[in-house]
């Protein structure tokens, strides 16, 4: 029997996940004692209607017991079962976030600031994450997005990028993205803003798209562009990123931005990359050029 261990972050996305695999048809049961997996596995085995997809939510919320993950695992290993470890990471600031959002308590920091519990956590699951099969990282990953992942490792059998790749437009008049790993500025594209037919549109515009397109310069960038990240995405796995922001700028976020950002999404895609994108600045309203 194949065990999933679906493990990670608190407010990373771990019941999501585990409402998915439920969904699918698997047996799920969640925050179970690290040191009840055996007995568990034996229950499971000695039943008539046989189960051979099983998720296990495991995190730290068993407390001291969660220390007894990897001898439990080491007996499903020795009894002949099989076992995958699924690990749901998130930045700090978005883990912040949602727990100021839902107003809910971190589990290790019960009478302390979420900072500090989610400082504990990550020293606890160090070791875990080492070792996951798979780390999926929802920082900007919407509920849908990260179902989209789970379908396509557990569902098609495709082989995952354990990368997360976003692809960000923005405006530089609202600032540069504060999380972004890699910035490029493409204000020295020919404007679409200043024709007056093309101002209203976005980059998600045919017409805009083949505005900007159109100029050897903008083709002669995105081939160095998509170059370069082709080069730099095996090296960062190397030194063990899983999480890239590449962030494309022009001066509003809505024309230029827009259409590279889309080129370099579809790129990437191609290749096989698991990659989301997000138009950050495309609806502010302004009377500036894009």
């Amino acid at each position: 029997m194949n065990f999933i261990i679906v493990t990670g972050m608190s407010g990373a996305g771990k019941s999501s996940a585990i409402n998915f695999f439920e969904d699918m048809g698997y047996y799920c049961v969640d925050n179970l004692p690290p040191t009840l997996i055996k007995s568990f596995a034996d229950l499971i085995v000695a039943q008539e209607n046989k189960v051979d997809k099983v998720v296990l939510g495991i995190d730290t919320r068993g407390g001291g017991l969660f220390a007894d993950l990897f001898d439990s695992l080491q007996e499903l290993v020795e009894y002949g079962h099989t076992y995958e470890i699924l690990f749901f990471d998130c930045s700090d600031t978005e883990l912040i976030k949602r727990y100021k959002e839902t107003r809910r308590l971190h589990p290790l920091a019960r009478s302390e600031r979420v900072e500090e519990g989610i400082s504990k956590e990550r020293g606890i699951l160090k070791e875990i994450k080492e070792k996951a099969h798979h780390i999926i990282d929802t920082s900007y990953l919407l509920p849908k997005d990260t179902r989209g992942v789970l379908y396509k490792i557990y569902c098609e059998d495709k082989a995952f990028d354990s990368m997360m790749i976003t692809i960000v437009s923005f405006g530089f008049k609202y600032g540069i993205p504060i999380d972004a790993d890699l910035v490029f500025d493409v204000r020295f594209a020919p404007n679409p803003y200043y024709i007056p037919e093309m101002r209203p549109c976005t980059g998600n515009d045919q017409v805009v798209r083949d505005y900007v397109m159109q100029f050897d310069v903008t083709q002669e960038f995105l081939a160095k562009l998509q170059d370069m990240v082709s080069f730099l995405i095996p090296n960062y796995k190397k030194e063990g990123k899983n999480q890239l922001v590449v962030a494309i700028g022009c001066t509003g976020g809505k024309h230029r931005s827009v259409t590279l950002a889309n080129a370099l999404y579809d790129f990437l895609q191609k290749k096989g990359h698991t990659v989301i994108k997000q138009h950050r600045d495309i609806e502010k309203d302004s009377k500036r050029g894009k």
